[in-house]
């Protein structure tokens, strides 16, 4: 049996490889998505006190620690059954709404772009952000710039800083917004409404025009039905921050909507012995291996599984893209993997419309943005949707509010079963006995995982085994003397 390995995969947040293996035949017998990165989060979490946590769990990512800082916080509410007042969790909602921007912006044009602008098969040299620059414009990249950049300075302005904010605490947020930030931020609010529309124009001129990666999108290796998951309102319209999570199943008739306290009535979670990663599945279907389908337990947590999810956008503009979406790819669910691409740059203008709405409403600038937390901490559950899925913090603590137990479940660790499975079909669908294995068709085989953007760094919490060492001792002429080893081959 052959082995292919893509070692280090590329354009993800955090570290992993692909191993292929091939038959006597050459064909694809099976592939592994490998995450050999550990961090231990959520046991050195225990011990400290609960009111940290917001603080420390940021710095699991360096990507999206706004994602952690709000779950955090909204797990320390329960824990210590307070509930923040209306202008600090709309507060809340405004800089979760601004990191969104960033976020999505980020993976569009940075690391999901080069496949589609440049082409899947484009030298590596060029498929990158800097070749995206140069075939649609500086211009282009300067509106990219300013987006992160006015969605970053919100972000510094109610979280302290640009990078691991502090902003949101237990009871709310630690600082109003006062009358002349409202104005700034509304006009950055204004600005990346327009930007948002200016990215789903690009996306229509460079992909939906192009019957090549259209029919690339709607292809076999590409298309993985699971049941799938995502935050929901009250009207079960897309939200990021609060709600309800629910499931559908791949025909898209519900099967569950729970509260953040109930997801480990509906979610478990296994490990392997060839990943740091946990796999989450769902209970009340059961584990039935990798492999999709209805009689599966595998579920996706992505933008498109938040729209597939969902009944609808709460905003007008997103709506519009949303049913025109289904609309173009024959209903809904929609199982093209790829076409994740497209339902993240919706959630892109619906988060620029959700940012507006929220500068716009009258109590935003309300100076009582937190509740003083009095009673005995516990046990609370809180759940965000971060850009890579339903993001679930869950921390138990004695009576002075040390943690005493901490489970996360990532957005990325939601979707390894189905990154995997994704990652096996491509592989098996595009590589075949006697053709060439080039380095663009193992590219294509990665697209099947970078359209779930995933963040590693956040999703190995699981400690299958012990960490792979190797420590190689060299004499004064760089012989190797001794080679010391553990959990390696």
């Amino acid at each position: 049996m052959k082995k292919i390995s893509i070692d280090p995969i590329t354009r993800l947040e955090g570290h992993g490889r692909i191993d292929i293996f091939l038959d006597e035949e050459g064909e694809v017998a099976n592939a592994y998505l490998v995450i050999p990165e550990l961090r231990g989060f959520e046991k050195f979490c225990q011990g400290r006190p609960v009111e940290e946590l917001p603080r420390i769990t940021a710095r699991i990512c360096g990507v999206c620690p706004e994602a952690h800082l709000m779950a955090s916080a909204k797990a320390c509410d329960a824990v210590y059954h307070v509930d923040p007042p209306p202008a600090g969790k709309k507060l809340r909602e405004l800089f979760y709404s601004a990191f969104y921007v960033a976020d999505h912006t980020t993976h569009f044009y940075i690391l999901g772009a080069p496949d589609f602008v440049m082409g899947p098969d484009a030298d590596p040299a060029v498929r990158n952000i800097l070749g995206v620059i140069a075939k649609v414009g500086v211009e282009t990249g300067g509106k990219v710039i300013e987006a992160r950049a006015r969605s970053l300075d919100i972000i510094k302005m109610l979280g302290a800083r640009t990078v691991h904010p502090i902003g949101a605490i237990p009871g709310g947020m630690s600082k109003p917004l006062s009358a002349e930030e409202r104005v700034d931020v509304e006009e950055s609010a204004r600005w990346m409404v327009d930007f948002a529309q200016f990215t789903i124009q690009l996306f229509n001129d460079l992909v939906l025009a192009n019957k090549e990666y259209v029919d690339l999108i709607l292809s076999d290796p590409y298309t993985l039905p699971t049941y799938y998951m995502g935050l929901v309102d009250d009207k079960n319209r897309v939200n990021f921050y609060d709600g309800l999570v629910r499931v559908v199943d791949p025909e898209g008739e519900e099967l569950v909507k729970y509260a953040p306290a109930q997801y480990l009535d509906n979610v478990a979670e296994r490990v392997e012995p060839w990943t740091y990663v946990k796999i989450p599945y769902l209970k009340k279907i059961g584990w039935k291996g990798f492999v999709g389908g209805k009689d599966s337990g595998v579920y996706q947590a992505t933008p498109l599984s938040r729209l597939n999810a969902a009944d609808g956008m709460a905003t007008p503009l997103a709506q519009a893209e949303y049913e025109r979406m289904y609309e173009t790819l024959g209903g809904k669910p929609v199982h093209q993997t790829l076409a994740t691409h497209w339902a993240r740059i919706i959630e892109l203008l619906y988060a620029a419309e959700r940012l507006l709405e929220l500068t716009m409403d009258p109590e935003i600038t309300d100076r009582n943005v937190r509740t003083i937390p009095t009673e005995t901490p516990t046990e609370g559950v809180g759940i965000v949707e971060a850009p890579r899925g339903t993001l679930t913090h869950h921390y138990v603590t004695d009576e002075q509010g040390l943690v005493t137990e901490c489970n996360l479940i990532v957005g990325t660790t939601n979707n390894i079963a189905p990154m995997s499975i994704s990652i096996r079909q491509a592989a098996q669908g595009l590589i075949k006995k006697g053709e060439v294995i080039s380095e663009g068709l193992l590219n294509m085989v990665e697209m099947a995982f970078r359209a779930y953007d995933p963040c590693m760094s956040c999703a190995t919490h699981a400690l299958p085994g012990r960490m792979p060492l190797e420590v190689r001792i060299l004499d004064s002429t760089g012989q190797l003397v001794e080679r010391l080893s553990q959990g390696l081959a």
